[in-house]
């Protein structure tokens, strides 16, 4: 990566008519004298000043090359990480349990991103039918998102996976504080045992999944909500429906 842009600028001093030293068969700015840098920097910046669409340029693909690093390291740590992202145990696994893709989102009760991903990623699941989907409780907002987070995990564990679904999505549409009077009258709307769910939600295995699920994001470096596992994939943002439909066509399209 170093070379590329040494023979970059030989090529440009060459074009002004510079002289280099005899020596220099790669470029190298130490070898040239005073005069011939300051020469050499007028022709750059005068080639820059007419043509500053090449820094744009440079720049695009500049980025374009970190998008693609990016993408190669994060298939790196959904590979490393597998076990826990697609298999932890604890997490609720809805959609189609035998579908052919995988989808794993990190998600905040409390992130207005993973409020408008919500309704997206239910019509993506139920239009596509036939997508494995993994919720994974990621609280980072504050002690309301925390909050939140033990009392649909605690009903998890009381109730079982139907009444957690149930709990998330009332969860996701809330209007208000995830005060105690709240999550009582948002139990019972729901037919289920109140004061058992508000009892689980100090044992240390609601702790635990929280901890755990804390540090494989670390381990994945997701450090904001929402953010997907797809397939082998990692999106890290809010996607729009489309999107993701287009992003499981090719995963399909790959085999």
């Amino acid at each position: 990566m170093f070379n590329r842009p040494i023979r970059t600028a030989t090529a440009l001093a060459l074009a002004a008519g510079l002289a280099l030293p005899a020596a220099a068969q790669e470029f190298d700015p130490a070898s040239m004298t005073p005069e011939q840098r300051e020469a050499f920097g007028a022709q750059v910046r005068a080639y820059l000043m007419e043509n500053p669409e090449v820094i744009m340029e440079a720049v695009s693909q500049l980025e374009a090359r970190q998008a693609q690093q990016q993408a190669v390291d994060d298939e790196q740590l959904v590979s490393r990480n597998a076990d826990a992202i697609f298999d932890d145990g604890y997490s609720y696994v809805g959609g189609n349990p035998e579908g052919d893709i995988t989808i794993v989102e990190f998600s905040d009760y409390r992130c207005g991103y993973c409020r408008k991903a919500f309704d997206e990623v239910e019509e993506l699941i139920a239009s596509d039918g036939n997508i494995r989907f993994i919720l994974k409780e990621f609280p980072i907002l504050g002690e309301a998102s925390l909050t939140s987070s033990r009392f649909a995990i605690a009903t998890m564990i009381e109730a079982g996976p139907e009444a957690y679904k149930s709990v998330h999505d009332a969860l996701m549409t809330l209007g208000g504080e995830p005060s105690e009077p709240v999550l009582r009258r948002l139990a019972t709307s729901l037919g289920l045992d109140t004061d058992a769910i508000l009892a689980r939600m100090s044992d240390p295995e609601v702790d635990r999944r929280i901890s755990e699920t804390r540090a494989l994001a670390q381990a994945m470096q997701i450090n904001g909500t929402p953010s997907f596992v797809f397939g082998g994939q990692m999106l890290r943002g809010y996607v729009p429906l489309a999107a993701m439909q287009q992003i499981a066509s090719e995963i399909r399209a790959d085999g």
